[in-house]
């Protein structure tokens, strides 16, 4: 219709031409009268006027047809090659490696659309444009006509989908329909499309969907360019993750990193000769697994000029030259096309869009998160008052939360998954390489980058100082700030920061009470070193930390390094204080335990008896100080035969905890487990098995059936079991426990040691000599290693490894029965 009324619109400007010509010449003699000649030309030029507005209106609206200001190209310039941009697929470099499962994904989707479409999309960097084009391969081969568009602007993705439209058979005439306005041009396009069979297109880096069209709607209602099809499948990659942008019809398929063996093909392809397979797996961990990292250091180590030749000399380098070997800037970079393939600037692509977007926030928010650990987050820590004061800028809660989704939207930040891929809700995690590179660029970018980190330091005591250690949901945040507090006390600005320290000893405290004495340790190792460098090393703080440091030692199994440094503070405290100060007591407690935990039974039951005296002295009989210590003695007499004494002890103590604690304090069970334990020693079987079943009961209820405290319970269970000829159940609840110590203690600690030992014993009782006779050579060979050939518990092992095998060839031979104590130091309160 428009061309139409541009016609009309030119023949009355024709008209009006001739017109003037006349009015303004001699005139014939059928216009000698001038009012005629000035009317015509009146009426002409009013007429000229209006049609040609109507038409470039008409035009335009033919044009746009529902998708916004989309310009309708000449077809005379459709069909010059030279000047636009191809419609071929790129081919691939090489073999996409560990990419199996998508492609087979992407292939059944291709084969049957359904009226649906593909949407391949994750962080930059990770391969999505290199999965597409492998499909396309896919559907080349297969015989099907496949287009490939890469987004530039709604100008050029128009005409691009004209040029497949006109590829895929629609008549240049249909064209004239959208011009004239009585069809709309997406629709037009659609249409030929859906009335074509066996064909792939490929919108690559659609990354802000919302400005392909049409304007003022969203991508999901399909009325513009992007449309699910029925006879060939559309795919689109983007960085936008958000199913909600792409709508019910969209089949995300999101991309994640690739394995460590697949990314170490990724490397052994581009440089075979750079080392072993098993080094090249090691540097694409290191690399996060990210395809662009891995295909730049594959370019990179293949260059003739490279200082690092290998994959273990790069992966060695990254520790001290990320930034110059992957973080460095480009002069080329403002292009968005360069960027994408440039590992420190495709992100910040990213972020640029999320800027424009109206979310400025996200790119402060994503350089506080990466100056944290490389762990799992708590959403919690990143408030509005933390980013006002490190940015400056006031914030609000709306805004945090805005620059969250948006960095998870374009898959900067992640949520971690629990086994079986359930989303963990709360919590974010960060791409190594996106976490390393973008702390790297705040570094170099920030006029104050110290600020961040202080500001984030200020935010992670501030959580600590929440947490109170006896409450499960507490412990929990504990475990979850516990890498990035030990990130913090290791950073250069927080190295006499001690309200840093006492958060760090909080946390730690609270891993102890949960179990997790690996991290317990770490965090009590920082915490030290902080303090030891605020206070000097005899000040009664870092006397303190240190004896903290050392109960985390031997909760650790390393019973040497404890009682060494809790001699250093008894003798600090002695010279000091004086042999009967409270703190001179509870240090002399901790190294007699410490020294029980290094066979000197001996020597721990002497210094026992002199704390115990002491204690009765000067705090009174039933004071807990006075209790541990009863306590105590009583599990060095027991490891010494004096099961009598030890008996009478447990029993005084027990009567006094449950008195003063309650019957299901911590205390209290661990007492009643070592009166158990005494009892079995005079062999008080059944007696010693009712009160494990009681002590079991309460830790299953109160912490978990995992935590070492149940685990230890379980273990002396099976224990007195064993001895009331209960072999198999007894050997279930070893084999139960040793399972679980090995996953979350490891196969060396001393506790997975002596449940192992355990269930060697309880498997001869029950005929399975050779076994058992593994199980104990097992034992003594890690306690030679560790403890040393002339270690009470070492020997002990020998001897049950010598009674297993002469039971394996002689039935009916008795072993000695295994034990299983828990001891406890007094804790400073």
């Amino acid at each position: 219709m428009g061309s139409v009324v541009s016609g009309s619109g030119a023949a009355a400007t024709f008209a009006l031409g001739v017109v003037t010509n006349y009015a303004t010449n001699a005139a014939p003699g059928w216009a000698s009268h001038p009012w005629v000649v000035w009317s015509v030309f009146g009426v002409l030029a009013a007429g000229a006027l209006v049609l040609e507005l109507v038409g470039r209106r008409l035009d335009t609206a033919g044009a746009v047809g529902g998708g916004g200001p989309v310009r309708l190209v000449a077809l005379e310039r459709l069909r010059v090659s030279g000047g636009v941009a191809s419609l071929r697929a790129p081919h691939g470099s090489g073999p996409v490696r560990g990419r199996d499962g998508e492609l087979d994904s992407l292939r059944r989707l291709l084969a049957r659309p359904q009226g649906r479409y593909a949407v391949v999309c994750g962080v930059g960097g990770i391969g999505k444009t290199a999965l597409a084009s492998a499909l396309a391969d896919i559907a080349r081969a297969d015989g099907r006509a496949v287009f490939w568009i890469r987004w530039r602007d709604r100008e050029e993705l128009a005409e691009q989908m004209i040029r497949t439209a006109l590829a895929c058979g629609l008549p240049e005439a249909r064209l004239e329909e959208a011009r004239a306005g009585r069809a709309g041009l997406p629709d037009l396009v659609w249409e030929q499309l859906e009335q074509t069979d066996r064909w792939l297109l490929v919108l690559d880096n659609i990354d802000t969907p919302q400005a392909v069209g049409p304007d003022g709607e969203d991508v999901a209602s399909y009325r513009g360019w992007i449309r699910p099809a029925g006879r060939g499948l559309l795919l689109v990659t983007s960085r936008n993750t958000d199913p909600a942008v792409w709508g019910i019809r969209a089949v995300l398929r999101r991309v994640v990193p690739l394995e460590p063996a697949a990314g170490g093909q990724v490397l052994c392809d581009a440089v075979p000769h750079a080392g072993t397979a098993e080094e090249a797996r090691a540097l694409a961990d290191r690399l996060g697994g990210l395809p662009l990292a891995l295909h730049a250091v594959g370019r990179y180590l293949a260059a003739p000029g490279s200082r690092h030749r290998t994959f273990t000399a790069y992966t060695a380098a990254l520790e001290t030259q990320l930034g110059t070997l992957l973080g460095a800037t480009q002069p080329q970079a403002s292009d968005p096309a360069v960027a994408r393939t440039l590992i420190r600037h495709t992100w910040e692509l990213s972020l640029d869009e999320l800027a424009t977007d109206g979310n400025p926030l996200a790119r402060p928010a994503l350089r506080l998160l990466s100056l944290l650990a490389p762990a799992p987050v708590p959403v919690f820590l990143l408030t509005p008052a933390l980013v006002t004061e490190a940015t400056g800028q006031p914030t609000g809660e709306i805004e945090v939360e805005a620059a969250l989704n948006g960095l998870h939207t374009y898959g900067l930040v992640d949520t971690p998954t629990r086994q079986g891929g359930q989303p963990v809700l709360g919590q974010i995690v960060l791409h190594p390489l996106v976490r390393e590179i973008t702390a790297h660029t705040h570094t170099i970018e920030s006029t104050g980058p110290d600020r961040y980190q202080q500001s984030l330091t200020g935010r992670l005591i501030q959580a600590a100082q929440g947490v109170m250690g006896s409450r499960v949901a507490d412990r929990d945040t504990a475990l979850l700030l516990a890498p990035h507090l030990l990130a913090a006390a290791t950073h250069t600005t927080n190295q006499h920061n001690r309200l840093l320290a006492h958060a760090v000893d909080r946390i730690s405290r609270s891993l102890t009470e949960a179990g997790d004495y690996g991290s317990a340790l770490q965090l009590q190792q920082a915490a030290h070193s902080i303090t030891a460098r605020s206070f000097g090393p005899d000040h009664p703080e870092t006397l303190n930390s240190r004896s903290h440091l050392a109960d985390a030692l031997d909760l650790f199994g390393r019973h040497q390094e404890a009682a060494d440094l809790h001699h250093q503070v008894l003798t600090t405290h002695e010279r000091v204080l004086g042999a009967d100060h409270p703190d001179t007591l509870l240090s002399r407690n901790n190294l007699a335990n410490a020294l029980d935990h290094l066979g000197r039974h001996q020597e721990a039951a002497d210094h026992h008896r002199q704390i115990l005296t002491a204690r009765e002295r000067v705090l009174g009989t039933d004071r807990i100080p006075t209790l541990h210590s009863r306590n105590n003695l009583g599990l060095a007499l027991g490891y010494l035969g004096h099961h009598r004494e030890a008996a009478d002890l447990h029993r005084r103590a027990l009567s006094g905890y449950e008195r003063l604690l309650g019957a299901d304090h911590p205390d209290t069970l661990n007492s009643r487990n070592n009166l158990a334990l005494a009892l079995d020693d005079l062999g008080r079987h059944q007696e010693a098995a009712d009160l494990h079943r009681q002590v079991l009961s309460a830790y299953e209820r109160l912490v978990g059936p995992d935590h070492p405290d149940t685990l230890h319970s379980r273990d002396n269970l099976g224990l007195a079991l064993d001895h009331l000829g209960h072999h198999r159940e007894a050997a279930d609840l070893h084999r139960h426990v040793l399972s679980t110590y090995e996953r979350i203690l490891g196969p060396d600690h001393p506790s997975t040691l002596t449940s192992r030992s355990n269930l060697g014993l309880a498997l001869d009782h029950l005929g399975q000599h050779r076994e058992a006779a593994d199980h104990h050579q097992h034992v003594l060979t890690t306690r030679e290693r560790v403890l040393g050939p002339a270690h009470p518990h070492t020997l002990r092992s020998h001897d049950h490894l010598a009674a297993a095998l002469r039971a394996a060839g002689r039935t009916g031979t008795g072993l000695g029965w295994g034990r299983r104590l828990r001891f406890i130091g007094a804790r400073r309160s």
